[in-house]
């Protein structure tokens, strides 16, 4: 969307404004300021960031930024909140997306594409339509050559753990660091398609897009949805005995969030927002899930949660015109990284704000039932 699904946006009708316009009106005393503080910005170099993920010990982020002069697509870099500084990660070539700490070692999980030979050539043409002066609506375009990746910090080491033909990406690891959860578009490209298929992948690839789950070595790789749509954004809950993802409707207009066991049985719906819902993180707590929707506007993207069992009406968590999105808590859940249009611009950057965890938890007890 960057990530996960905000690049999917411009696949989708712009024409279909009234996904989200018939939320009602929050309370006077139900606003942002009841659950978030001391709301800072913390990436401020390059046209664009997000996807702020915590290292087990909260004392670190992983995210992607277009930020080198050289390559204007995402690359994968570290924050670290004791010293500020920045380091990155990815190769610095081609196109990357979806980082992940793995639990009890050093690596850190990607998709890239810099192992594809024409990395160089896609750079230099979107630098020069860019230099042009020519705009175009910002789109992800599930390239077929994304593939996972694993760096260890230490060595540098690169170890690529998919192969398939097909965009391979939004990857993150069980607690245990034993597993890997995944979207992947291989079944567009691993059979043939029929011709309704193929002009399928020619209008919106994404649609392709099903969860697959592998051991943390690229190993015992395996389909776990087969629903039509877009199945994407996965992560594993905070016990690891569920996982957590958005499927899109087979139009692409709406998408709600699900869980399911690890093996993919017992698929549960827990949204019925009526609008796109998506990125959907599990609090610490296990008691419920930070999620993006546009339930009030195509364009206008807030911060809701929701509880886990999907029993309550989502609760709105933040209140700023155009994005507000990819939350993520941080291990002691008492911070929430999440990225934001906020601060102008129109592009995204990350933000960092104190999350008061005991509001929440009233607000949603307060909830109408869905």
């Amino acid at each position: 969307m960057t990530p996960r699904i905000w690049p999917a946006l411009a696949l989708l009708c712009i024409g279909a404004v009234t996904l989200g316009a018939q939320a009602p009106p929050a309370p006077a005393d139900n606003r942002e300021r009841d659950y978030l503080s001391r709301v800072r910005r913390l990436t401020v170099e390059g046209r664009r960031a997000g996807e702020g993920y915590w290292s087990p010990d909260g004392t670190r982020l992983v995210f992607q930024s277009e930020r080198d002069p050289a390559n204007p697509f995402y690359q994968i870099y570290t924050l670290d909140f004791a010293t500020g500084d920045t380091k990155r990660v990815s190769p610095g070539t081609g196109k990357t997306t979806c980082a992940f700490f793995r639990p009890g070692t050093d690596q850190i999980l990607f998709a890239s594409t810099h192992h594809d030979p024409r990395s160089l050539q896609l750079q230099k043409e979107e630098l020069d339509f860019r230099a042009s002066g020519k705009e175009r609506r910002y789109a992800w375009d599930y390239d077929p050559e994304m593939d996972i990746y694993a760096v260890a910090e230490s060595s540098g080491t690169l170890t690529r753990l998919t192969t398939a033909r097909g965009y391979d990406a939004e990857a993150g690891y069980s607690p245990d660091g034993q597993w890997i959860v995944f979207s992947s578009m291989r079944d567009a490209y691993n059979r043939t398609l029929t011709a309704a298929e193929q002009k399928q992948l020619e209008t919106d690839p994404s649609y392709f897009g099903e969860i697959y789950i592998m051991k943390a070595d690229g190993t015992d790789q395996r389909r776990l949805t087969t629903a039509a749509g877009y199945d994407g954004g996965p992560f594993f809950t905070t016990k690891g005995d569920r996982i957590v993802w958005r499927r899109f409707d087979e139009q692409g207009l709406i998408a709600d969030i699900w869980t399911m066991k690890p093996d993919g049985s017992d698929k549960r719906q827990v949204t019925a927002f009526k609008a796109m819902s998506w990125a959907p993180y599990e609090h610490p707590s296990g008691e419920y899930l930070l999620f993006a929707s546009n339930k009030l506007g195509f364009e206008n993207f807030e911060v809701f949660v929701v509880d886990t069992a999907g029993t309550k009406e989502p609760v709105r968590i933040t209140y700023s015109d155009g994005f507000d999105g990819l939350p993520v808590p941080s291990p002691d859940g008492r911070q929430v990284a999440f990225t934001s249009s906020r601060s102008g611009g129109g592009a995204g950057q990350i933000f960092l704000a104190q999350w008061n965890h005991e509001a929440v938890r009233t607000a949603l007890a307060a909830a109408p039932p869905r």
